[in-house]
């Protein structure tokens, strides 16, 4: 389509409306938060802040973008007409948010005809924005980002998540104690969006999760790309929901490699 909008223009519409739900979601952090109902699992949970969130970013892309597409985490599901959709996490994060723990942001990516071409990730208790445009580069509130210069997976600080269901969690962990005696630590932070993130600036040296979801990891998975990271799964796969890992071009074989040994990181 020849009339499809400027990346960075797209990049500015994910930015103003990132900062309007996070400001929503502070606001409304400062009272009382609680579960409103689960998904998956009794530990997958929802709040009336995520909905809230959500309805946000949907109300005001209706108006900035009309006829666009929009996925959402929270149900919104519209293909639209225009060869642009949006791909939404309205609280990455929400059992930290629960728990007034700071590591939550607002995700929000743009897709061009099936390729996330801008994405922003914000989130306002740290303090950090990140935003990246394809073929322009990854930043941090205006810094660019370069991702790790660790080059040895011993001497690796490794993000990683964990799911929902018990049999998940289960296959995570054994997966996990073979990583753990490979890597310098593991930290596990408990926003995908956010992990991406800090594998691009350089805060952890490589992240891998097995469940995410699109609006998981549109677009941090392009701030880390972005950053120059390898983004992708096992075996030469794209990043989905099979496994998604993010390392600097160094580590991305030698960790791929180990979470390919059995039992595979790649399925339960």
């Amino acid at each position: 389509m020849s009339d499809l909008p400027d990346p960075h223009l797209l990049l500015d519409v994910a930015l103003t409306i990132a900062r309007e739900a996070g400001e929503l979601l502070a606001r409304g952090r400062e009272g009382t938060v609680a579960a409103e109902t689960t998904k998956s699992s009794p530990t997958d949970v929802v709040t009336a802040l995520d909905r809230a969130s959500e309805a946000l970013v949907a109300k005001r892309l209706g108006e900035l973008r009309p006829g666009d597409g929009l996925l959402g985490e929270e149900g919104s599901d519209s293909a639209g007409s225009t060869g642009v959709r949006w791909i939404v996490d309205p609280l990455d994060g929400t059992v930290n948010f629960l728990y007034r723990l700071p590591n939550w942001a607002v995700s929000i990516a743009a897709e061009v005809d099936g390729e996330v071409v801008a994405g922003v990730v914000h989130a306002p208790t740290l303090g950090a924005t990140y935003t990246a445009v394809r073929g322009g580069g990854a930043f941090r509130d205006g810094t660019a980002l370069t991702g790790s210069t660790v080059t040895t997976l011993a001497g690796a600080l490794v993000a990683t998540g964990f799911g929902y269901l018990e049999s998940s969690r289960a296959a995570q962990a054994a997966v996990l104690t073979r990583v753990v005696p490979r890597v310098r630590d593991i930290r596990r932070m408990g926003a995908a969006s956010l992990d991406l993130c800090a594998a691009a600036g350089g805060l952890v040296d490589a992240y891998y999760e097995r469940g995410l979801k699109p609006w998981d990891h549109a677009a941090g998975g392009l701030v880390a790309a972005e950053a120059g990271l390898r983004v992708g799964g096992l075996h030469g796969r794209p990043a989905s929901e099979d496994l998604t890992v993010a390392a600097p071009p160094a580590l991305f074989g030698p960790l791929t490699d180990l979470l390919a040994e059995d039992p595979p990181a790649d399925r339960d």
